[in-house]
């Protein structure tokens, strides 16, 4: 019975929250179209302060930043809202303009033919979705299969045999880049610049030469800490240590 109760208990109080999670959204809408983009921000904030986030709440910060011409944040919430749905054009779009808005004009380096198959495929779709696309081929493969054995005609039999081949192949596929992609996602450690301007040093220390400068909405990468100091590497192959507190993690 107590348990019962708790899960109960547990049901009306997310309940609530997602009912709190709703008119704070719409509240933000409201001020959004009113041009209030502070008061926008801060109802999408509080949803965030109760732990509940979407790409949509994402977005919508990204926009209303972007409209103050906060460059930092503007890209930290599109790039968010990326995490979530990395195959959503308009958040792409809105990104890229907001990109314009940087100092940092930052070439990459050129990618290798293997590195560049690597991200057009396993890099496509995020780990949830390859997850989903290999349980979706899972029973499409064993329906196939199914129809195979039970199926009476030679062709038919041939046809569904071939198509259940082929579709648990794409099962063993599908798992092992949401394996791979799992692994990257875990493994990658990337940060918004949010000072306005941001010294990169050569060792983790004040005292140290500062090798080169970053400006706010930068994105990069975290490949080493040592306490308070990162080290960060660009995509032009640049790297050095800097202040944790003038970064923002995604």
């Amino acid at each position: 019975m107590k348990k019962l109760l708790l899960i109960l208990l547990l049901a009306m109080t997310a309940s609530v929250q997602a009912q709190d999670a709703d008119a704070l959204f719409e509240s933000g809408k409201e001020h959004y179209k009113a041009d209030a983009f502070q008061e926008a921000i801060a109802d999408w904030k509080a949803i965030l302060d109760k732990g509940q986030h979407s790409k949509a709440v994402y977005f919508n910060l990204g926009n209303a930043y972007y409209k103050l011409g906060e460059v930092a944040p503007s890209i930290y919430y599109y790039e968010k809202a990326l995490q979530l749905d990395p195959t959503d054009n308009e958040v792409k779009n809105n990104l890229v303009f907001a990109q314009n808005l940087r100092i940092d004009v930052i070439e990459p380096l050129p990618k290798t033919v293997f590195t560049r198959v690597y991200d057009n495929t396993i890099g496509s779709l995020d780990s949830n979705l390859w997850a989903w696309l290999s349980v979706g081929l899972l029973m499409a493969g064993v329906l196939s299969f199914l129809g195979y054995y039970f199926s009476a005609t030679t062709v038919r039999k041939r046809i569904l045999f071939v198509g259940s081949l082929v579709l648990f192949g794409l099962v063993l596929f599908s798992f092992t880049a949401a394996y791979l992609s799992a692994a990257d996602e875990k493994n990658e450690r990337s940060a918004i610049v949010f000072s306005d301007t941001m010294d990169v040093r050569e060792a983790p220390k004040n005292s140290g030469t500062v090798a080169f400068q970053l400006h706010a909405g930068t994105k990069l990468e975290i490949i080493d800490q040592d306490g308070d100091w990162l080290r960060i590497k660009l995509s032009n192959g640049k790297d050095g240590w800097v202040s944790a507190s003038a970064l923002k993690e995604l």
